[in-house]
């Protein structure tokens, strides 16, 4: 397979690394700030890279090292809960249910963002970005038995944390692993 060139990359994963900076940082601006950041610091890595076999983890990981810099310099604004509904409410449901949706929607990602950052990381990739947890092991520098416990440990939480909301609802919307 020949390689990729870099603007092929970028049309290929520019999409879900957004999604994922944005989940990562809770704010769509500073999101689109570290994802050009992001594609910026690949451009200029990209004629270097040796071993092109695993290019979206490269990308996350370079995601990842951005996102983590700029909430090391203090540069991240508090978003607080604003924007946090990424899916469009059911016109069908009636106001109190949709109400009731936001609600629960805002209290996961409340409980999400209390998590500890390794844990958060994790379960971002797994549940929401949908990787695998050797994809997982590499994007953290990690191994794939971290991986899998950082997901494991993040879940528990969420369930201990929002186990009044019911059983299913807690554990996120993909199921077990």
């Amino acid at each position: 397979m020949p390689d990729p060139t870099f603007e092929a990359l970028v049309e290929r994963h520019s999409a879900e690394i957004h999604a994922y900076l944005w989940r990562l940082l809770r704010d769509p601006e500073l999101a689109s700030d570290v994802l050009q950041d992001t594609f910026l610091r690949a451009w200029r890595a990209f004629p270097r890279l040796k071993h092109r076999d695993h290019l979206r983890a490269w990308l996350y990981t370079i995601a990842t090292n951005c996102a983590r810099s700029l909430q090391k310099a203090g540069a991240r604004r508090e978003s607080g809960l604003t924007g946090v509904s990424e899916e469009q409410p059911d016109p069908r449901a009636s106001v109190a249910a949709q109400a009731a949706d936001r609600d629960l929607r805002r209290r996961v990602l409340a409980a999400v963002e209390r998590l500890p950052a390794k844990q958060r990381q994790a379960l971002v990739l797994r549940r929401y970005q949908e990787l695998g947890y050797d994809e997982i092991a590499v994007i953290m520098g990690g191994s794939r038995a971290a991986a899998r416990t950082n997901v494991h440990l993040a879940q528990e939480r969420l369930r201990k944390w929002l186990s009044d909301i019911g059983e299913g609802q807690a554990s996120g919307k993909r199921g077990e692993p």
